[in-house]
């Protein structure tokens, strides 16, 4: 029997859930998937299912995580890996993760998770293009520091988990982005949980498709 459940959203589009669902099989915890159809905002079904009205949420040993940050810690006190042995460099990938938590709402809102379909050149508002650079700035800095061809070092890590749905989304948007960027992504689209998720995804039904998210942006 399982040690708990993960509730997360439509692999195609949750781009919270892809966080949560990363941590998780990182750290190796065993737990029974529940995917939740979503509609492009809360639904009934996770306002029923989870504390706080959102996915992700971790039921694990008697502990209920919420918030995409909040799992990544727990899962950090099973597989502490997740961070760097460093401390300087555990408090720099705190705070790159942290800033992804709370921030870059014009990238998140012009080039949403819609993992399947390819928007070149869509979504490139001055707002969003200027989210772009500081990810990418992030990211080489962080890369030049580690040798990468993850954030800090050889192995995919929380922070790496906190980026890989905006990996998602540079990857459907196609901004221009640095070629340690590139490289970068092709890291985390290779990583074999993410040929995982992608290839979930693609299985999903059709019917859990949405049209705001499928159409071209007008």
């Amino acid at each position: 029997m399982a040690d708990g459940r993960l509730f997360i959203g439509t692999k195609m589009y949750s781009s919270w859930s892809l966080r949560g669902w990363l941590a998780v099989h990182l750290a190796g915890l065993d737990v029974e998937e529940v995917v939740i159809p979503l509609a492009g905002g809360a639904t009934a079904a996770v306002k029923e299912a989870t504390p706080s009205g959102t996915v992700p949420y971790l039921e694990h040993r008697g502990a209920k995580v919420w918030e995409s940050l909040a799992i990544v810690e727990y899962c950090a006190e099973f597989a502490p890996h997740l961070w760097p042995a460093d401390r300087a460099a555990r408090a720099w990938a705190r705070s790159i993760a942290a800033e992804m938590h709370a921030g870059f709402r014009p990238l998140r809102q012009n080039m949403p998770m819609t993992i399947l379909n390819t928007r070149a050149g869509e979504g490139a508002t001055p707002e969003a293009m200027a989210d772009v650079a500081r990810i990418d700035a992030i990211w080489q800095a962080a890369l030049e520091a580690s040798g990468g061809p993850f954030l800090f070092g050889a192995e995919m890590g929380a922070a790496d988990v906190m980026y890989a749905p905006v990996v998602c989304r540079f990857l459907t948007w196609r901004p221009a982005v640095s070629t340690a960027a590139q490289a970068y992504m092709q890291a985390v689209r290779a990583h074999p949980l993410m040929q995982r998720w992608y290839a979930e995804a693609a299985a999903e039904p059709a019917e859990w498709r949405l049209a705001k998210y499928e159409a071209p942006q007008q």
